[in-house]
Parts: structure tokens; C-alpha cells; sequence
């Protein structure tokens, strides 16, 4: 390799091991990677530019403001309420209704949303019960993860594959991973009951507390809620028919965030875009600049040959080896930026003699959004669960998650492995 491909190495190494260790904001280590890369003359910035998934970025701003507009009217606080009182205040069943509806919000909002709005009710009904919230946040990192592994739209690696793989539509994601995130579901329901049943008890007084709440207050915006519906309604079937309308998923969801501004004012407008977390969208910036230095110095190349001789190009060993890599090294580090890097070095074995990539990008997707499930680093949602926990007095600790994470993601990984191998290999 030239020169240029160690210096290339040499600063994505030092930029991950800061995105690893969180001594520096994220944002401003993938930000400063993508510069150096540029500065030291890796990369112009024009090809830095070129690398930048546009269509990723589009997307995740137009969902940011369809759901900030959308918590506004209190619709998700009811939801939550609403299944509370379904299951009679019963803290067991409470946390299965909650990790369900963590799981579904994830798949059609994305994940890391669909925390941050949960998060804040379930505290709330926690303190109602007077049980220890700690079960209930751990099943719904887990849950949001799983969840959002079944769509397009559900978990930012999801996005970038989507993105990078213009064949495969929003109907595809549905279609191969969505069986299997729902079959991980079932498995691990009556898993989480058996683990933590002993430290969800209350008593008939605290469950009537919850059965007397009316979940109807909650809803502070009723006209507001239609917009959003028809808007969120609207946006969903784009979604579905977008290969048949010609349309990129971006511009799909920037209609639909722009069509609900539309709708509710120029207040609203302000209020949704200061709620993008543009934080997010500018450490994927950064880092789509990072990785462009390993793909234009040739360095992907190299890694893709080096795989691909490993395994002998077997089609069989290649998806396990993506699997089980990305879903160990998922767990340990953040899934967006590995994901990044896998994607080119995928397309690049498409360019050195494996035909047929499929069976390659749902074992990504199935190893970087499960395997965010191993540890409290794995993923943006389990960062941010922790995080607001935390702020509420309840830390969830590294080891801690690890103890359920782990252990539940390897056997996500085993289900997973079986589903590739049986529908994609055999």
C-alpha cells in the first residue's frame, strides 16, 4: 500500500478508538476525521463530498420533524398509558407492552426516537408502581434494537444499507428482515418475564393508581394529531411504492415532514427543526468523509481481497463470517460507524467475483442491528436510554446491561444464522 493508505489507516484508527472511548463528543471526532482526511491531502474535498449518503441524511431529518411535530399532540404518552391500563397496572405484563410497542414504534419511526419518547412515560409509570424502571429500559433497548431491524426506515445502519443499494426497496427490508426480527420477538417475550419477574412486584393500591390515570388529558392537540396522522399515513405508503413511483426514500420522507409543515404553520417549522438532532446528522457527515479516505486510498479494496481469500469466495462462509463479525463488533462499537466501513467493502466483493450480494447485505443488517444489542456502547439507543436514565437517578451500569445484553444478542445471532443460512444458502 502507498503511503497515503497508512496515513488513511492511521487517522480512522486514532478517530475510532475517541468515538470508542466518548472522551470526545462523537460528532466532533467524526467531524475533525473527515477534515484531517482532507487536510492531509488524502482525499480533495470534492471526493470527500462525493461519499457523503445525501439520501441517508434526507431521510433522517424528514422522520426527525414528522415525529417531533407528532410528540407535540401527546399521542405517544397515550399509547403508553393506554397499554398500562390494558394490562390492569400488572408490572409484568406492563413490561411486555411496552417492549411491543418500543419494538413496533421502531420499525415505522426508528429506534432512537422511539426511546426518547418512551423513556420519559415510563419513568412516569415506574414511580406510579413504585418498582425499579431498570427492567423496563434494559427490554426496551432490546426491543428497540430488534424492532428496528425489520424496516428500512428503523435503525440508522438499516438507512445506510438502503441507501448505498438502490435495488433494494423499502418492501425488501419488510420482506427478509422483518420475519426475522419478529420470530427474535417471540423468543425473547418470555425470556425478559422470566428474568426479571422477581423485581417487578407492587400492590393492588399502586395498580389501581395506574387504572385510574385517564390517558384521554394526554392528548393535548387533537387537530394537530389528524395532521400528523395523515401526514405520518401518507409518508408510510410512500414508502411502500417508492421503486414504483421512482422516488428515493429521502425524498419520500422530506415530502412528507415538509407537506405537515405545510399543514401547521410557521411555528411549528421553528419549534420541529431546532428538535433535529443535528448533532446526528453532522457525525454522519463527518464520518461518511472519514471512511472515503479507506475507500479512495484503496484500503477497502485490500480488505475485501484479504476476505474473500479467507473464505475461499464461498458464499456460505462469507454471510457467516459478515454476521457474527458485525454482530461481536456491533456490540462493542458504535454499529454506525463499522457499517460505514462494511458497506464499500461489501460492494467491493460484488466487483471481485461474489455474484449474488444478497444473502451479504441482510447478514449486515441482521449482525450490526441485533448485534447492537450486546452491550450499552452497542448502539445510538442504548447510549441515550442510559444516558436519560442516569439523569433520573437510575444509572444503568456497563457490566450491568452487559449481564442480559450479551447473552440475549448471541442467541439473536444463533436465530439469525439459522434464517440466512435456511432461506438464502441452502
Amino acid at each position: 500500500m502507498e503511503q497515503q493508505a497508512y496515513w488513511a489507516i492511521g487517522i480512522f484508527l486514532v478517530i475510532y478508538a475517541i468515538i470508542v472511548s466518548e472522551k470526545i463528543h462523537r460528532t466532533i471526532a467524526a467531524m475533525l476525521g473527515g477534515l484531517l482526511m482532507i487536510l492531509f491531502g488524502i482525499v480533495d474535498q470534492n471526493a470527500a463530498m462525493h461519499h457523503v449518503d445525501f439520501n441517508t441524511l434526507g431521510l433522517l431529518v424528514g422522520m426527525m420533524i414528522i415525529v417531533s411535530v407528532t410528540a407535540d399532540t401527546g399521542l405517544f404518552r397515550y399509547i403508553a398509558v393506554y397499554a398500562a391500563k390494558k394490562a390492569k397496572g400488572e408490572p409484568v405484563r406492563i413490561l411486555i407492552a411496552l417492549s411491543l410497542i418500543t419494538a413496533v414504534g421502531s420499525a415505522f419511526l426508528d429506534n432512537v426516537t422511539t426511546v426518547l419518547l418512551m423513556v420519559p412515560v415510563t419513568f412516569s409509570i415506574a414511580r406510579q408502581l413504585r418498582v425499579n424502571p431498570a427492567p423496563y429500559l434494559i427490554t426496551q433497548i432490546i426491543a428497540s434494537n430488534v424492532g428496528g431491524t425489520a424496516t428500512l426506515i428503523g435503525d440508522p445502519p438499516n438507512i445506510m444499507i438502503g441507501s448505498a443499494v438502490k435495488e433494494l426497496s423499502f418492501m425488501d427490508f419488510i420482506a427478509n428482515l422483518a420475519p426475522v426480527a419478529v420470530l427474535v420477538m417471540i423468543v425473547y417475550i418470555p425470556l425478559f418475564v422470566w428474568l426479571f419477574r422477581k423485581s417487578l412486584k407492587t400492590t393492588d393500591d399502586l395498580k389501581k393508581g395506574i387504572l385510574e390515570l385517564d390517558e384521554k388529558q394526554l392528548l393535548t392537540d387533537k387537530k394537530l394529531l389528524t395532521k400528523c396522522l395523515a401526514a405520518l399515513a401518507l409518508t408510510l405508503v410512500g414508502f411502500f411504492t417508492h421503486q414504483l413511483l421512482h422516488l428515493e426514500s429521502a425524498t419520500v420522507a422530506l415530502a412528507g415532514a415538509f407537506l405537515l409543515l405545510l399543514l401547521t404553520g410557521e411555528h411549528e417549522m421553528e419549534s420541529a427543526l431546532t428538535k433535529v438532532e443535528w448533532t446526528t446528522i453532522f457525525f454522519f457527515v463527518g464520518l461518511f468523509a472519514l471512511v472515503s479516505g479507506l475507500v479512495e486510498t484503496g484500503v477497502i479494496s485490500e480488505l475485501a481481497q484479504r476476505a474473500i481469500e479467507w473464505t475461499g469466495g464461498d458464499l456460505t462462509a462469507t454471510s457467516m463470517l459478515i454476521l457474527w463479525l458485525s454482530a461481536i463488533a456491533s456490540a462493542f462499537l458504535d454499529n454506525i460507524p463499522f457499517v460505514a466501513t462494511m458497506i464499500p467493502l461489501i460492494q467491493e466483493m460484488g466487483l471481485m467475483g461474489i455474484d449474488n450480494l444478497e444473502p451479504l447485505w441482510w447478514s449486515l443488517a441482521l449482525g450490526a442491528c441485533l448485534g447492537g444489542n450486546g452491550a450499552l456502547i452497542g448502539a445510538s439507543a442504548n447510549l441515550i436510554v442510559a444516558g436519560l436514565s442516569a439523569k433520573e437517578g437510575h444509572p444503568i451500569s456497563f457490566m450491568t446491561y452487559l449481564k442480559y445484553g450479551f447473552p440475549l444478542m448471541l442467541l439473536s445471532i444463533a436465530i439469525a444464522s439459522g434464517y440466512v443460512y435456511l432461506r438464502y444458502l441452502v
